[in-house]
């Protein structure tokens, strides 16, 4: 598979999963005192997502 694919689904997981994660401290599910380890746990979910996703795309 291209290396720029896989760099942009990479990064394209990191970013739907902060965007979730933002809007569960919005929705009041989650802490929002989280901080910098929102970003962490955007980028362990993130790399998950990839994992799942990226043989099908």
């Amino acid at each position: 598979m291209n290396w720029k694919k896989e760099i942009w689904l990479l990064i394209s997981g990191f970013g739907i999963m902060f965007a979730v994660l933002s809007w569960l401290q919005e929705a009041s599910i989650m802490s929002n005192d989280l901080g910098w380890e929102k970003g962490l746990y955007a980028l362990i979910s993130g790399f998950l997502l990839f994992l799942v996703f990226r043989k099908s795309l």
